[in-house]
């Protein structure tokens, strides 16, 4: 294996792609696909890194590009944008995403399997990422990078202050798992990177998990490339200036630039106010908005909908028509144009924003050499720290942004000055270079720190799974089961071992020790209500997610007693996932009179009799044979790759799956039924021997 470091980028909600990224289309594409795309290129460049993958989701939706339902799409030497399956295929806004991460996980972990290879680093970006990542880095103990973008707690209380209720809050933007998701990535992040020291000191401080010491403060970077001051030798003019044409008398005036979504936090209506307030800001200057692309302002989203319909209704107000330019379309190559037209003309870049946690448009505008006013809050402030490059106002004042709109273009010197050290302050301090030498050095100490458990390095190289129940079936004769040991021994590291059982972990631990059989590297305990990997037992987390839905284990147990011929197991062989019942048959109810009894009563179980004495009630999801097929979809084994083999009626759901399957000589009454079962095998040999068998017919090894 290559030395060379493997990263691997979360992105999940918006519209991600490498190649004119369709930014401010909808709230969920904005600057955090910038980011994220420039961020994977810079990491690419660097010479300790071998492979960057950015993992976003694949969407099949007749209404966005077909390029969006590509697998995968190079993005530059060494780096690709890796498009998942999981929920519906449409587009989904993030706010709807929660549901399915589950189906995300299983959907990165099979990449990663087809990689063959654990990334050495994962970054996530926003909350939903932020859940993904803080998962897969429990399960696979790999160092885990944050980045908020924007916090939940923030939006929030902003929110509550514009007049919004705690219920429509949550009923719009699911805002309380957002900030658990947010806790959930704090606390399983080895560094959380943030683009302001606000950010860091006062934003992410109001979480539970905070800690100081895991904050890094890294401001994004800026293409140098793209991002630059006019070239004074060029008199050809780009063909975003024949747009704005048709909006202005006067193309020539000074140029109040603003670029942003429409997003009421953006609080364009108050720049419109200001500017239409203001007479001679009109006679002095233009004011050019720039909002996203759209077709139809009525096809847009409601909240866009309320800002154009204010931002047309001040235009008609203040009788702005022929001062203000307000485009329908732009391409992503407009952008750096509209900045080096607003300096050729002198002007200026304004974001007025409620809240701002970054600005990256700020950056771009000082790259370009153009002067700016934003808003005092988070970025701004920093930004404007380390530039120099213009002034902070207070986005609820009109008056306060036109008087410092009034003052940045009333001083051609300063303008100059400014513009120079905007230019400057950039390249020293935001170009992506920079940004990412910080990014790697502040998380090379936790590069190789922990080694993936022994058993996720084996399922990642392994191409086959075999399971086996315990008694009865591995356990009972042990010179065979000597010889099946040999033969796994001998197929390692191609086969990954399991072993499916009714009994609780520690008593499944205490056989395979009687019987010096070693640690498997799967263990499905209590019915296939558990899932446990490696030497260290290490709980399957998202299987508990899977199947905890609809389980209410003290009703059911209500719900049962006193029925006759039904008597509770001792308290050692109850779990959190399986109500067990030693049963009389002769007295108690058949399966499907329990089975109507508790979905009568809205109870949903799933009830497994064998052995002619035992009775097990688990959550619906729950079954060696559903345990089985999860972890073989987690890790991405087709069927004709899984052999099980079992003896008894509490094997039959893994036996009759689509997977291969083996009953052995000795089996219960109970599966002579399954003998029409195509791929099942019902072998002569007792015990491990029968399992033999079964590995020779399928030509399994």
């Amino acid at each position: 294996m290559s030395d060379g470091l493997y990263l691997a980028l979360f992105s999940i909600h918006g519209l991600v792609r490498g190649e004119e990224p369709e930014l401010g289309r909808d709230p969920d594409t904005g600057g955090q696909v910038t980011y994220v795309l420039e961020l994977t290129r810079a990491l690419a460049e660097r010479a300790e890194v071998e492979r960057v993958d950015l993992i976003t989701r694949r969407i099949f939706d007749d209404e966005v590009s077909d390029q969006y339902a590509e697998p995968v799409e190079t993005l530059a030497p060494g780096t690709r944008l890796i498009r998942v399956e999981f929920g519906p295929r449409e587009y989904l806004r993030k706010e709807d995403f929660w549901p399915y991460l589950d189906e995300c996980e299983h959907s990165v972990l099979r990449h990663f399997r087809e990689v063959g290879r654990v990334p050495d680093l994962l970054h996530s970006h926003y909350a939903d990422a932020g859940r993904l990542g803080a998962r897969l880095s429990r399960r696979l103990q790999i160092p885990l990078v944050h980045t908020g973008h924007s916090l939940g707690r923030i939006k929030r209380e902003r929110l509550l202050d514009a007049g919004s209720t705690e219920s429509q809050i949550e009923r719009r933007f699911n805002i309380s798992t957002r900030i658990q998701a947010e806790e959930e990535a704090l606390e399983a992040a080895s560094t959380v990177v943030t683009s302001t020291h606000q950010e860091a000191e006062e934003q992410w401080a109001r979480y539970d998990a905070y800690e100081a010491g895991k904050m890094a403060v890294i401001p994004p970077g800026v293409s140098l490339d793209r991002f630059q001051p006019p070239d004074e030798d060029t008199d050809e003019d780009p063909p975003i200036r024949t747009t704005l044409l048709d909006f202005l008398r006067d193309p020539n005036k000074p140029m109040i630039l603003a670029l942003a979504r429409p997003d009421p936090r953006k609080n364009i209506p108050c720049l419109v106010e200001a500017y239409g307030n203001a007479p001679d800001l009109q006679e002095e200057a233009n004011l050019v908005l720039v909002l996203g692309t759209r077709e139809d302002v009525r096809e847009t989203d409601r909240e866009s909908q309320k800002v154009f319909q204010k931002v047309f209704t001040l235009i008609d107000v203040h009788d702005l028509h022929g001062l203000v330019a307000y485009p329908k379309q732009h391409e992503p190559d407009d952008v750096p144009d509209l900045y080096r037209l607003a300096v050729g003309t002198g002007g200026v870049f304004v974001n007025p924003a409620l809240t701002e946690p970054f600005g990256l448009t700020l950056i771009e505008a000082a790259a370009s050499g153009l002067p700016v006013v934003a808003t005092n809050d988070g970025g701004p402030r920093d930004i404007l720290h380390y530039c120099d490059n213009g002034l902070l106002v207070d986005p609820l004042d009109p008056d306060d942004i036109a008087d410092a709109l009034r003052e940045a273009l009333s001083d051609p010197e300063r303008w100059e000055r400014w513009s120079k050290n905007g230019i400057e302050g950039v390249r020293r301090r935001f170009s992506w270079s920079t940004h990412v030498e910080e990014h790697l050095e502040r998380v090379r100490p936790f590069l190789g720190a922990s080694e993936p458990p022994p058993h996720i390095e084996k399922i990642f190289h392994a191409d086959r799974l075999l399971v086996t129940d315990l008694d009865g079936t591995l356990l009972g004769d042990r010179e065979t089961l000597q010889q099946l040991l040999e033969r796994m021994d001998a197929a390692s590291p191609a086969v990954v071992f399991g072993i499916a059982t009714g009994r609780r972990l520690e008593s499944a631990r205490r056989a395979l020790e009687e019987w010096s059989v070693p640690s498997p590297d799967v263990l499905i305990t209590a019915v296939g209500s558990e899932i446990h990997y490696g030497l260290d037992d290490r709980v399957d987390e998202a299987w508990i997610r899977h199947i905890e839905k609809g389980w209410d284990r003290e009703a059911l147990e209500r719900a049962l007693e006193g029925t006759p011929g039904l008597r509770l197991q001792a308290p050692e062989r109850q779990r959190r996932f399986k109500l067990s019942y030693h049963v009389d048959p002769e007295a108690a109810p058949d399966l499907q009179e329990l089975r109507d009894r508790l979905a009568g009563e809205g109870l949903e179980t799933r009830l497994i009799f064998s052995h002619d004495e035992f009775l097990d009630l688990l959550p619906q999801r729950a079954s060696k044979g559903q345990a089985i097929a999860f972890l073989a979809s987690r890790w991405g084994f087709p069927p004709s790759k899984v052999l099980v083999a079992g003896d008894s009626g509490n094997d039959a759901d893994m036996l009759t799956g689509e997977v291969l399957g083996t009953v052995v000589g000795n089996y219960s009454p109970e599966l002579e039924a399954l003998h029409r079962t195509d791929t099942l095998y019902f072998a002569t040999a007792p015990y491990a021997g029968g399992i033999l068998e079964g590995i020779d017919h399928f030509e399994f090894l």
